[in-house]
């Protein structure tokens, strides 16, 4: 059976976008996530995936892809849905969190996403201070 994950997540974008809201995605990165890795913290980033921050979005069902802007640098983006660990109104926190995979990351890799913490300035796409994690709901 298909999992409703990624039909939550086309909701709540749908949301965020009819209220005049920015719909923001919290990604927990591993080697499937296509990111720019300056940009990820703590093997996490948060995108901006509203209308006017991306181009070419599309919100599949087993991946996100877009291509956005960060540090005035095109980037093609793809995040697996697996790996959105919440969807939410960059406003009001509002939208939903999602249980992550518990697989495990090599440990190589995961100490060079997690060497390449610091954000360069004014990134157009990447959240330079994200709000507080939102208290959501959680789904499988």
């Amino acid at each position: 059976m298909q999992s409703t994950k990624p039909y939550l997540i086309r909701a709540i974008h749908e949301w965020c976008v009819d209220q005049g809201l920015t719909p923001y995605i919290s990604v927990a990165v591993d080697v499937t996530t296509r990111v720019p890795r300056e940009f990820v913290k703590n093997n996490e980033i948060v995108l901006n995936v509203g209308l006017e921050a991306t181009s070419q979005l599309h919100l599949g069902n087993e991946e996100i892809t877009f291509q956005g802007r960060f540090g005035g640098k095109v980037f093609p983006v793809v995040v697996p849905v697996a790996r959105v660990a919440a969807i939410y109104a960059r406003e009001n926190s509002e939208g939903m969190a999602f249980e992550i995979s518990t697989e495990t990351i090599p440990a190589e890799i995961s100490a060079d996403v997690s060497s390449q913490t610091e954000a360069a300035a004014g990134a157009d796409n990447a959240a330079a201070a994200p709000p507080a994690r939102p208290v959501l709901t959680r789904v499988k």
